[in-house]
Order: structure tokens, then sequence, then C-alpha cells
């Protein structure tokens, strides 16, 4: 299938909702965390504790941002993905495609 909107000037950064992701450990060093906020939401997700090499793996890029969201907050995922295919749906019915 061939993408409408692939010959079209659109910036699709300014649709994207902005994801941030983080991982901490504890005071002690031995328990790690991951957090996440979703359109720029101020209180973000509630922290998931993790392993410390994966962890060290996020922290030194061996895992994408999006892929480790997909891993630890599925949910919220999904709903990111849905707004993206509506969005798109809207400027593809605007073009009239």
């Amino acid at each position: 299938m061939v993408d409408p909107l692939a010959d079209l000037d659109i910036d699709v950064q300014s649709f994207d909702i902005p994801r941030l992701v983080s991982v901490y450990p504890d005071k002690s060093g031995h328990r790690w965390w991951t957090k996440a906020w979703f359109n720029n939401s101020e209180k973000g997700e509630a922290a998931i504790e993790i392993e410390r090499r994966l962890a060290i793996k996020f922290i030194n890029d061996n895992i994408e941002k999006d892929e480790w969201l997909e891993e630890y907050f599925p949910k919220q995922m999904e709903v990111y993905h849905n707004a993206i295919e509506q969005t798109r749906e809207q400027i593809l019915n605007q073009l009239n495609l």
C-alpha cells in the first residue's frame, strides 16, 4: 500500500504526542524504576520497578524509547497510537484523499 501522505510537505512532528521516559535508582542503588510522561503531563504515570540490567541498557541507548514504552506502558501507548491514527485520518479527510 502506498502512503498517500508520503509526497505531502507536512511536519509530522507537529502532530506527534510528547512522550518522556526516565529510569532511576532508589537511594541505595539496589532498586530501579521507570516513569513516563505522556502529552506533557506534570504528574506522569505511576513508576514501575525494573531490573537494573534493563535500566542500564536503556541508559546506554540499547533500547529505543518507544520500544521501552510499549513494554512498560502498553495501555498508554495504545492510546498514543490511536490518537496518531485519528490525526492521520483527519488529515486525509481534510485533503479529500
